[in-house]
């Protein structure tokens, strides 16, 4: 992947909103004045604990305290079970309380990070979220290498066969769910939000997010970087979370020591305590939880945490949707000129590779990020370019992109009218997109090479024949 290099951000410092950081020393001359304000407020949250808790109907579970939101076992009793192939994702595993008594659920899936298994990396994250009253479906992806986009897609198939299709279906509340990920993963969860507004929470820990434009993202948002994370720095998770609109609510948090697998295969206390809070006020409505968030009530393994406090949930109303088709602003096409390529079903042969344009495992599932691989004139190598500049596959299938900057992943998707399902093959080999004028792009010639977007610039890994299988 195409990296980028960020200045670091401030360290050992917490933040009120998006605006100056306020050193933990400034904070010590605040304390005295903070605890008479707490002595003077105490009474009131004691009187009015009850009438909240009487006004939330998606209020679960017993009154939190430090310790609570600390525990990796919560109070709810929980049990799983598998989940099948064939529903847009590859797969997974549900978690969920087996209490009937409550109504039902708020819901989150989640997914791994690049390479990675959900039941390697962040099984562990089922059985404590359900233990405090969530249901969760972790997904395995349809391919290991998908990227943002494309795990972004089959976190929304997996809420959506989650509420519709699950043996669970009638323990989830449809109208209170959230997405997370790791690394890859967190940019999945990313992508989603930002194409499924009626989502009330998105936690991307360590995410890479090479296609999204978070300036889009309406969905309350929480970020986790690792301050010994080399693969996505905290300055890159400092500028996603700065990207986000002023009017997103939102939290930042930079753990102390952290490395990019902070949270592989264990718990990692500081995400613990800080996480569950903010889904229980976000997807359960439950501002019992607003105490440990705002301020953060335990610093303790944090070097920067910033937020939009009060942080201020709304009660669910809103359906969810499923587009997923981008709405980025078309650029300038690119200056080469197209050519008229046959109508007949070609390969899309690399001029660097000699390996083919590829749909993984002949998947037809919407969001399957194509790839290169040695040339088999098989169907889910043969594309048919039409005369509205698609590139179709299976007939129904369209070459998509799936954002259009620098990196976007290149999927298949069902074949709509829109700009970014159009293309340009252009008499230098060259294929750019009609939408973003970026031309399709590899970075190594190897079986399993993903396809992305990139500035057109016409060397040997943006050139590409279409070879009529006639």
């Amino acid at each position: 992947m195409r990296g980028h290099a960020y200045p670091p951000p401030p360290s050992g410092s917490i933040e009120a909103g998006r605006g100056t950081l306020v050193p933990r020393r400034w904070l010590v001359s605040l304390a005295a004045a903070g605890i008479a304000l707490a002595l003077g407020l105490f009474t009131v949250a004691v009187t009015t604990g009850s009438a909240s808790a009487a006004d939330n109907p998606y209020q679960r579970g017993p009154d939190p305290t430090r310790t609570s939101v600390a525990a990796v076992n919560g109070p709810f009793a929980n049990t799983s079970v598998s989940v099948p192939t064939g529903f847009g994702f590859n797969g997974g595993r549900i978690y969920y309380p087996t209490d009937t008594s409550q109504g039902t659920f708020g819901a989150i899936a989640i997914s791994p990070g690049y390479t990675a298994l959900f039941s390697a990396e962040l099984a562990w994250m089922g059985p404590w979220l359900a233990s405090h009253g969530f249901v969760v479906i972790g997904i395995e992806t349809n391919s290991r290498n998908d990227f943002d986009t494309a795990r972004g897609t089959q976190l929304l198939a997996a809420l959506d066969y989650l509420t519709q299709q699950s043996p669970v279906r009638d323990r989830v509340d449809p109208n209170r769910l959230a997405v997370s990920g790791h690394s890859m993963g967190g940019g999945g969860a990313l992508s989603a939000a930002t194409r499924r507004s009626s989502l009330k929470a998105v936690v991307g820990i360590a995410p890479y997010s090479p296609s999204s434009n978070l300036a889009n993202d309406r969905v309350p948002t929480m970020i986790f970087s690792g301050q010994a994370d080399t693969v996505v720095t905290p300055s890159y998770a400092t500028n996603l979370y700065n990207s986000l609109p002023a009017t997103t609510e939102s939290v930042y948090l930079e753990v102390a020591g952290a490395d990019h697998g902070f949270m592989v295969g264990r718990s990692n206390p500081v995400m613990i305590r800080t996480m569950l809070p903010f889904l229980k006020m976000f997807v359960d409505n439950d501002a019992r939880y607003s105490q440990f968030l705002c301020p953060l009530l335990d610093s303790s393994g944090v070097v920067t945490y910033r937020s939009t406090c009060p942080l201020l949930p709304s009660v669910p109303t809103t359906p969810p949707t499923s587009s997923t088709t981008p709405t980025t602003t078309p650029t300038a096409s690119p200056t080469v000129s197209p050519t008229t390529p046959p109508s007949s079903a070609s390969q899309i042969v690399g001029a660097q590779s000699s390996r083919c344009v590829d749909v993984p495992n002949s998947s037809q599932s919407n969001g399957t990020r194509v790839q290169l691989y040695d040339c088999n004139r098989q169907a889910n190598q043969s594309w048919t370019y039409t005369s509205g500049k698609q590139l179709q596959v299976y007939g129904t299938m369209c070459l998509d992109a799936a954002g259009s900057g620098n990196g976007a992943a290149v999927q298949i998707y069902s074949c709509h009218s829109q700009t970014n399902q159009q293309w340009n093959v252009n008499s230098n080999g060259t294929i750019s997109s009609a939408q973003s004028g970026r031309c399709l792009d590899v970075w190594s010639t190897a079986n399993g090479a993903q396809i992305q977007l990139y500035d057109c610039h016409g060397q040997t890994n943006q050139r590409f024949n279409l070879a009529p299988l006639a």
